[in-house]
């Protein structure tokens, strides 16, 4: 697997955390974003559906990850997304992190995640219980 990934099919963690993870690393920290069953302002969801401008959000993945190398040196990340319909429960997004220490693997896990939702050409469609949609930011 790539370190970055735009995909289709369920997202395996162990997988990613693979990817980033090397004997120089003490530290691997993920992050799982998951299909929850209420939305923010309290209704019932069924589910969601990603959409994205692929090239672009990878062109950012890399970005986030070079910016990491500069805050964070010898940290490792990757960054996977799930697009198309997904259903409460599923993995939406991971973000992995690996460094020879703790306290750089986490920061660089919460830097990726938070700017994947900033930055990354994908938008959200909650699906809800009444049969309604809508788009909602990040």
């Amino acid at each position: 697997m790539s370190l970055f990934a735009i995909v289709r099919d369920a997202i395996d963690p162990r997988t990613l955390e693979a990817a980033v993870w090397s004997e120089a690393c003490g530290a691997v920290t993920m992050f799982l974003g998951v299909v929850r069953e209420r939305a923010s302002d309290g209704r019932p969801v069924t589910g969601l559906v990603y959409e994205a401008h692929e090239a672009m959000a990878l062109t950012e993945f890399a970005e986030i990850a070079h910016e990491i190398g500069q805050k964070y040196p010898g940290v490792r990340v990757g960054i996977v997304h799930r697009i198309g319909e997904l259903r409460v429960g599923e993995i939406a997004v991971a973000v992995c992190a690996a460094s020879p220490h703790r306290p750089a693997a986490f920061d660089a896990c919460r830097y990726a995640i938070d700017e994947v939702k900033a930055r990354a050409s994908i938008w959200k469609n909650e699906r809800y219980a009444d049969g309604t949609g809508e788009w909602v930011s990040n």
